[in-house]
């Protein structure tokens, strides 16, 4: 299992950035994909996962309906649109994969798999500050 996680950058708080998580040599439309984040200092937190099985989608109580992660299988990725950031979104975020075949699981209960057992790549690092 291959991503490439990019879109970060600088922007001003209330800003807006799309971040992409691209897939390569599988069918990212099988697989739960899941968003992660870990700032300076904190610990790695799930963000947001998108089901591979129904579409559904988790976000964590801080997203507060400011992120919208969804897919595009022709171009087999998948997508964290953030809007109206804050300085406490400053972090590096990370997405995952797990294929939904292999059991059956709710998207946070993905997302918590992902979690525990994720090899990290490099990430895309966001920063929100004026």
């Amino acid at each position: 299992v291959q991503l490439q996680a990019s879109g970060g950058g600088l922007v001003q708080p209330g800003g807006s950035l799309r971040l992409s998580c691209s897939a390569s040599g599988f069918p990212l439309e099988d697989y739960h994909v899941a968003w992660f984040r870990r700032a300076p200092g904190k610990e790695r937190e799930g963000v947001s996962c998108l089901s591979g099985s129904d579409d559904s989608a988790y976000y964590a109580d801080f997203v507060g309906g400011r992120f919208t992660i969804s897919r595009d299988n022709a171009k087999n990725t998948v997508f964290l649109q953030m809007n109206s950031l804050k300085p406490e979104d400053t972090a590096r975020y990370y997405c995952s994969a797990l294929r939904a075949a292999d059991a059956d699981r709710t998207a946070l209960q993905a997302l918590d798999v992902m979690h525990e057992h994720s090899q990290w790549g490099q990430g895309t690092l966001v920063t929100v500050s004026s």
